[in-house]
C-alpha cells in the first residue's frame, strides 16, 4: 500500500474566471472527513456578489467559447481528460477525503469516470452539425445546432468529481459555459475539475465553481442569465428546482432518486446474482441513486442466496478508507448515518427480519455495518422510501407476472435489474420495467457511451451518450425560398 497524500485545503472557496476567489462573509461550510468526523477545512457559501461574479464571468466566457470551432473545443476537453488521468491518484485521495469512499474504489470509479466523459464528449464536439432538408419547388431548409448559453449545474454529494464532469463535458462540448454548485457536504472535488479545465485551455470563466447551501442553488435556478439547470439530487429537491426553473422557461435535466427493483429468478447464476446484489446495495456504502435496494427473490433460490450473501458480506474490509485494503467505508455524514439508522429501526419495528448488520461500528467516523433485511413486504417503509445507505431488503415472489407488477409499484423509475439465464425472459422483463436504465445479469454499470436517467419521479432528461447533447443545445431552423412569394392580397 502506498502512503496517501496529506490533505491540503483548497486555496479558496470558489473558482471564478480562472482563479480562486474567497469571500468570508458567506455562511461557513465545514469540510468534514467522514472516516473520523474531523473538520479538515472551512469554506464559505457564495454571497450574492459571488453568484453575480460567477454568472457574469460565465456569460462573457461563453461568448468566446461559442465562437471556437467544435474541433478546438474537443481538444481542450480531451486535454483535460488526459490531465485528470495523469493526476488520478491525487484526485482519488481528494475524493476519499471529500466523501469517505474507500481509495480502492475512488482509484477506479470517480476521477476516471469524469475523464471518460470529458474524452467522450470532446470527441463528439466537432460532430455537432445541422442538416439540409429538401423541400418542394426547389426550396430548402437547414438547421443549426447551437448552445443554450450559461448552464447551472447542481451536484450531489455521492460522486462529486464524476457529476461535475458528467454535467460540464456535454455542456462545454456544445459551446455553453457552466456555473457549478457542488453539494455543501462534498465541496472540494469540483474545484479541481474547474482548475484543470482552465489549465487545459478553456477560457477563464467557462467553468466556474461556487459553494453554497440551498439558497445558492435557488439563486442559480432562477437567475435570468441561466439558460439551463441540471440537477443531481433527491426527488423532493428536484421538484423544487424544476418548478423554479420552469418559472423562467429554462431547460432542465433532473437526475433524481429511486427505489429500484432487482429481480432474481430461480435459474439465475447464484454467484453472479450475489455479486449483483452487493454492487446494487453496498458499493459506496449504499449511497448510489440507482441502487437496486428492493431485491425480489424467487422462493426456490432464496435461502441459498441469503446464505451466500451473508458469507460474502463477512469478507468486507471495513476500515480506514485511505488504506487500499479497505473495501467498505463510512457514510458521508453524521446526518446521513442517523437517517439510515432511523430506517433500520423502522424496519425492525415493522417486522422485517434482520439477517445481518444493522449496527453502528464502535469507532470514530460515520460507519454502519452492511445490513440485510429478509421477509420484507411491499408496504414496509424500508421497501417504499429511498434510504441511501447500506441496507438491502429481500422480498419473496413466486411468478414473473406478480413480480413485475410489484417492481413497478413505486413512484420512482430510475433503474431496475434482472438476473436470469433465460434470455427471452430477460428481454421480456426489462421491457416491462418502468425504469429509465435497466440491467440484465449485472447492476450499476454506467459507461459514458450509454444514456443514464429515470422516468416518473426519478427525473427528466438523460446524462451521458449522444442523448446528453440534445439537452445542452437547441436547434435553429432556417427556411430558404427559391421562388416568388405568394400572398392572398
Amino acid at each position: 500500500m502506498r502512503t496517501p497524500m496529506r490533505f491540503t485545503p483548497p486555496q479558496a472557496s470558489h473558482f471564478i474566471n480562472g482563479i480562486y476567489v474567497e469571500d468570508k462573509s458567506g455562511d461557513p461550510i465545514p469540510v468534514i472527513y467522514p472516516a473520523t468526523g474531523e473538520v479538515l477545512a472551512t469554506l464559505h457559501a457564495a454571497t450574492p456578489a459571488i453568484v453575480d461574479q460567477a454568472l457574469e464571468s460565465a456569460k462573457a466566457a461563453q461568448k468566446i467559447w461559442a465562437g471556437v470551432s467544435g474541433a478546438e473545443r474537443g481538444r481542450v476537453l480531451r486535454r483535460a481528460a488526459e490531465m485528470i488521468r495523469a493526476e488520478n491518484r491525487d484526485l482519488s485521495v481528494l475524493e476519499t477525503y471529500d466523501t469517505g469512499k474507500p481509495l480502492q474504489e475512488t482509484l477506479v470509479a470517480d476521477a476516471g469516470s469524469g475523464a471518460d466523459a470529458l474524452e467522450y464528449f470532446g470527441a463528439l464536439a466537432a460532430s455537432l452539425t445541422g442538416e439540409h432538408i429538401a423541400l418542394p419547388g426547389g426550396d430548402f431548409a437547414y438547421t443549426i445546432r447551437e448552445p443554450l448559453g450559461v448552464c447551472a449545474g447542481l451536484g450531489a454529494w455521492n460522486y462529486p468529481t464524476q457529476i461535475a464532469c458528467w454535467k460540464a463535458a456535454p455542456a462545454l462540448a456544445c459551446g455553453n459555459a457552466m456555473v457549478f454548485k457542488p453539494s455543501e457536504t462534498t465541496p472540494l472535488c469540483a474545484l479541481k475539475v474547474a482548475e484543470i479545465l482552465t489549465e487545459a485551455g478553456a477560457p477563464p470563466g467557462l467553468m466556474n465553481v461556487i459553494q453554497g447551501y440551498g439558497a445558492v442553488g435557488a439563486a442559480l435556478s432562477t437567475d435570468p442569465r441561466v439558460a439551463k439547470v441540471s440537477l443531481t439530487g433527491s426527488a423532493p429537491t428536484g421538484a423544487r428546482v424544476y418548478a423554479a426553473a420552469a418559472a423562467g422557461m429554462k431547460h432542465v435535466t433532473m437526475e433524481l432518486g429511486g427505489k429500484s427493483p432487482l429481480v432474481i429468478f430461480e435459474d439465475a447464476d447464484l454467484e453472479n446474482a450475489v455479486s449483483g446484489a452487493i454492487m446494487a446495495n453496498f458499493y459506496s456504502s449504499g449511497q448510489v441513486c440507482s441502487n437496486g435496494t428492493r431485491v425480489f427473490m424467487q422462493r426456490g433460490i432464496k435461502e441459498a442466496f441469503l446464505a451466500r450473501l451473508t458469507a460474502r458480506l463477512s469478507n468486507a474490509v471495513i476500515g480506514d478508507p485511505l488504506d487500499e485494503a479497505t473495501s467498505f467505508g463510512p457514510l458521508v455524514s453524521e446526518a446521513q448515518m442517523k437517517k439510515v439508522e432511523g430506517y433500520i429501526a423502522t424496519g425492525l419495528a415493522e417486522g422485517a427480519r434482520l439477517l445481518t448488520g444493522g449496527k453502528r461500528l464502535n469507532r470514530s467516523g460515520f460507519f454502519l455495518e452492511p445490513t440485510v433485511f429478509a421477509d420484507v413486504t411491499d408496504d414496509m417503509t424500508i421497501a417504499r422510501e429511498e434510504i441511501f445507505g447500506p441496507v438491502l431488503s429481500v422480498l419473496d415472489f413466486d411468478s414473473e407476472t406478480e413480480v413485475i407488477a410489484r417492481a413497478n409499484a413505486t413512484e420512482f423509475g430510475l433503474a431496475a435489474g434482472v438476473f436470469t439465464q433465460d434470455i427471452t425472459r430477460a428481454h421480456r422483463v426489462v421491457q416491462s420495467f418502468e425504469a429509465g436504465t435497466c440491467y440484465v445479469n449485472c447492476y450499476n454499470l454506467a459507461p459514458v457511451e450509454a444514456p443514464f436517467g429515470g422516468v416518473k419521479a426519478s427525473g427528466v432528461g438523460r446524462e451521458n451518450s449522444r442523448e446528453a447533447l440534445t439537452h445542452y443545445s437547441q436547434t435553429r431552423t432556417v427556411y430558404i425560398a427559391m421562388g416568388d412569394v405568394d400572398a392572398p392580397y
